[in-house]
């Protein structure tokens, strides 16, 4: 009874699809979004070439698990398989190996990739939390803004160690603001 109603939990989940790419780097969930040719799939080939596991590439579903869990995966037409612009369609696992690929993996943070634009004003300390709802659960988000010749992959490997240091309760941004503070302060 306990194995067919986890069976029936997972199966009714809400779900939604959205584009974007979805990567384990360093056991933690990034979901890739951006406009359309902004390098989320060479970001993931890159991270793939670093020893981090693909989910999913242009597709991404995901369901809600729990009241604060999110999980994707790719749709079965296009496991495995990732699409990069002047090559075309590579098979990742066959490429790469199974070890790349996984089949679904929690949420555990959004990176919005958007073009450098002049007229905007970034956080640059990290102090703005920044969230996306998804099918009411709310993901730490952080927007990436790109010019040509940003490594975006480490970048990425970055952004998720800091993501874990924070849910471990760890602000770099804070602790380095209070210590602004304090020297200013003598």
């Amino acid at each position: 009874v306990s194995a067919i109603i986890a069976y029936l939990s997972a199966a009714l989940a809400p779900r939604i699809t959205r584009h974007g790419v979805l990567m384990e780097v360093y056991g933690e969930g990034i979901l890739l979004i951006g406009e359309s040719g902004m390098g989320k799939s060479e970001a993931a080939v890159e991270l793939l070439k670093r020893g981090h596991r693909m989910i999913a590439d242009d597709a991404v579903e995901i369901r809600r698990v729990s009241g604060s869990k999110l999980m994707g995966a790719a749709p079965n037409l296009i496991r495995n398989y990732v699409e990069l612009r002047g090559i075309g369609i590579v098979n990742v696992a066959k490429l790469f190996g199974m070890g790349a690929v996984k089949a679904e993996n929690e949420i555990n943070l959004v990176v919005n990739i958007v073009p450098w634009d002049q007229q905007k004003v970034y956080d640059r300390l990290g102090l703005e939390d920044q969230y996306m709802e998804i099918l009411g659960v709310k993901i730490p988000m952080n927007t990436i803004p790109i010019t040509p010749g940003r490594n975006l992959a480490v970048i990425l490997e970055v952004a998720a160690m800091n993501n874990r240091q924070r849910k471990m309760g760890y602000n770099p941004a804070q602790e380095f603001t209070e210590q602004m503070d304090k020297h200013f302060a003598e």
